[in-house]
């Protein structure tokens, strides 16, 4: 038997043409930005609580960014920092006060697990981050941080350790939610902000575990706005991505990442890099993401996505999804949608036998948007109609004959 100890990090082998050359790694695949808005069903209880022990000053003359200040009660249990910050530049000051406040909410997450190789099977101890979601215990984490883990222990800022037991997971999103039985007094939930209002550019922080050392605070900035990367689901992507030259390392996945105000903006989930280690390309999960599954996954323990009734789909040249299966019945049947339908012709012939039957197909429905929003891919038609829930009326557009319809469908 042998043991090994690693730790983890989602890593992407990048392609970009000519400028870093071929790989034989999985492409990072990189989408024009947009402006889109993700509904924040479920969570509006996270996204609009008031931020805890500090509040948002108005920025003094020249300073670039909103100052935050900690309680009382922070201060004066540390005097030397009380003391500390007022020799500082305001933009120091505001780095500091984001760390001070926020580093207690991010924790150390370690899983053991059985590996298995051609010859041996063996023990398995990897380390990664997580995020204090609430003050019953839910600890937010990357799916691929936990994913196959038989044993899970976070260990919070004051170094308790606590056995944790999973919740949910979604590998689409690589989000997944622990529990662990701790005293609310140990636990510093980080406060929502709003990923949709992210600009690139803007400052941000990061706090995470890189090999293995407790959180490690790094800074950068936005690099750019949705991006698309590979999710854990074979064939999926993880789309509208947050791309940040912040040191992101083997071990900072699951970790937080924060703008100026000491928010919760993302979820640290990948790198990418040829050779493992940071290489200033980082990429994390956005908050308003998160505030979407997370609710999901401590209720039900997985993510509910809405069924359309459609199996496949055919990308078309000029854009849009041709419907090649439906489902008979289905939401999308029973609204109309068409299919590929076959047509019997009838040729004449001379003879005994004066008539031939061909079957061929007729052209289905070219689906173009999807309540208003184009639709490039079947990848896109997949997320945008996933950007709902069972239950809820999306208004699809159709190309038939010719013609534009609308066609309003019941998802179930």
């Amino acid at each position: 038997m042998k043991n090994l100890h690693k730790t983890c990090c989602y890593i992407i082998g990048l392609v970009l043409a000519g400028a870093l050359g071929h790989s034989h790694s999985a492409q990072l695949q990189v989408q024009p930005q947009q402006q889109t808005q993700l509904p924040l069903q479920g969570s509006a209880q996270y996204a609009a609580q008031p931020v805890p022990q500090f509040q948002a000053q108005a920025a003094v003359a020249n300073a670039p960014m909103p100052l935050i200040n900690l309680s009382p009660e922070q201060l004066a249990a540390n005097p030397a920092l009380a003391a500390r910050l007022n020799t500082l530049l305001p933009d120091e000051r505001n780095s500091v006060l984001v760390y001070e406040h926020s580093n207690r909410g991010v924790v150390n997450i370690n899983t053991k697990s059985r590996q298995r190789d051609f010859f041996f099977e063996y023990n398995s101890e990897e380390g990664g981050s997580g995020v204090v979601f609430d003050k019953q215990g839910h600890i937010l984490t990357n799916f691929h941080v936990v994913e196959d883990a038989r044993e899970i222990t976070v260990t919070l800022f004051n170094g308790s350790p606590y056995k944790a037991t999973p919740v949910g997971g979604d590998p689409l999103t690589d989000l997944a939610v622990l529990k662990i039985d701790a005293p609310a007094s140990e636990l510093f939930p980080l406060t929502f902000g709003d990923s949709n209002s992210l600009l690139v550019g803007e400052r941000i922080y990061a706090i995470g575990n890189p090999f293995g050392l407790e959180r490690t605070y790094t800074t950068g900035i936005i690099s750019s706005l949705n991006r698309t990367i590979g999710s854990q689901q074979r064939g999926r992507t993880i789309k509208q991505v947050i791309q940040i030259d912040a040191a992101i390392n083997p071990g900072s996945s699951g970790g937080a990442l924060l703008n100026t105000a000491g928010q919760l903006i993302g979820i640290n989930t990948a790198i990418a890099s040829r050779s493992g280690d940071n290489a200033g390309v980082g990429f994390a999960i956005p908050v308003n993401t998160v505030a979407r599954i997370v609710p999901m996954l401590i209720k039900e323990g997985k993510v509910v996505r809405p069924d359309i009734g459609i199996f496949r789909v055919l990308t078309a040249e000029q854009g849009g999804v041709y419907v090649i299966l439906l489902e008979q019945d289905g939401p999308a049947h029973k609204a109309g949608v068409v299919g590929p339908m076959p047509i019997v012709e009838r040729v004449q012939r001379p003879g005994l036998f004066s008539e031939r039957r061909t079957v061929r197909n007729a052209d289905p429905d070219l689906i173009t948007a999807i309540n208003g929003r184009p639709v490039i891919s079947g990848e896109d038609f997949i997320g945008q109609v996933e950007e709902n829930r069972p239950g809820d009326t999306i208004t699809l557009t159709v190309i038939r004959d010719g013609k534009e319809l609308k066609i309003p469908v019941t998802l179930k």
